[in-house]
């Protein structure tokens, strides 16, 4: 079959690759589209993939084609969803119920081999049914919404909470659609980019700058959510905190990303610091979230594009041209 491969530190290829073959627990999903995601970007740089070669994607979704011989739960021809996180469950992470904190921790298109391909293999528990009036090319955002809504369970939200955003790339707009549906009063976003605050506004954001100076809250946020990863967005969030006000850190940063810290403002004015990492018990609820239209995929997905043309989608999605960009296998 063909499939993108991130050969080594800097060179993605499309080339041919054996066809997967499921275990007695997994099937076989013809992939309908896969997401192109930060992590993708890091781990061309070397980051988070324990060893390369690797055939990437971890937002895929598509059709069963084939089943292991235990499995029952989905049949050939379902539409599915992937789930890519891949557990122990026996580390005391797993046991405490904190699988993404898991000492094994790997993950389809990180450490095996992943969707951006004609086909992938996945455990038959990682995969979720899609109703029938959802288009299997669209529901590769349900992997990147399940990231979401992990990050407000982290948050734990209160009704009325006024919200700023960093970056209106396709994370920060899932954050600021859920935001909209946890009941926040406002929610501002602030992006360097401004095509990507034009689609924030689209989405009926309060307000939307290239500076949060221009967004007039001088008593700041109660949540401040970074989805950037960029240090000094991180840092002049963490100075726009609210006091009792939460500061997430949902964007994936480069290893060497450092930032600084006030400790006695933490403590006298009682800020939280907190982050949020990948999906933890939240995939099937993005997909039920997804099904009733909490995304619009026409203004999510910007780009679809062919699987050969993987290592230019690559470089534009490094470039921040675009919103959500997929492969179409």
């Amino acid at each position: 079959m063909k499939a993108a491969v991130i050969e080594s530190v800097g060179r993605a290829v499309v080339s041919e690759v054996p066809d997967p073959t499921p275990g007695p627990r997994d099937v076989v999903v013809e992939v309908a589209a896969c997401g192109l995601c930060g992590t993708d970007l890091h781990i061309l740089q070397g980051e988070f993939a324990p060893k390369l070669p690797i055939v990437p994607g971890h937002e895929f979704a598509g059709e069963v084609v084939g089943v292991g011989a235990q499995v029952t739960e989905v049949s050939v021809g379902d539409q599915v969803a992937v789930d890519p996180s891949l557990y122990c469950y026996e580390c005391r992470f797993c046991r405490d119920g904190h699988n993404n904190m898991c000492e094994r921790w790997a993950a389809i298109g990180v450490t095996t081999a992943g969707g951006a391909a004609q086909y992938a293999v996945a455990p038959v528990a990682n995969c979720v049914k899609l109703p029938e009036h959802i288009r299997t090319q669209d529901a590769a955002l349900i992997e990147p919404l399940s990231c979401a809504v992990r990050g407000y369970d982290v948050l734990n939200s209160r009704l009325g909470a006024r919200v700023l955003i960093y970056g209106s790339g396709t994370m920060g707009l899932m954050m600021l659609e859920l935001a909209k549906r946890t009941g926040a009063a406002s929610v501002d976003i602030v992006d360097l980019n401004p095509t990507r605050l034009e689609t924030a506004q689209r989405l009926g954001v309060s307000g939307a700058a290239a500076d949060a100076d221009e967004l007039e809250r001088p008593q700041g946020w109660d949540v401040v959510v970074d989805a950037t990863g960029n240090a000094a967005a991180i840092q002049d969030g963490l100075g726009r905190v609210a006091k009792a006000g939460t500061f997430l850190q949902f964007g994936v940063a480069d290893y060497a990303t450092r930032v600084t810290i006030d400790p006695y403002r933490i403590y006298n004015q009682e800020i939280t610091i907190t982050g949020s990492m990948a999906v933890l018990h939240s995939f099937e609820r993005a997909a039920d979230l997804f099904a009733n239209g909490v995304l619009d995929p026409e203004i999510f997905i910007s780009d679809r594009i062919a699987l050969d043309n993987y290592p230019q989608a690559l470089e534009q999605f490094a470039a921040g041209v675009g919103r959500k960009i997929v492969v179409v296998p």
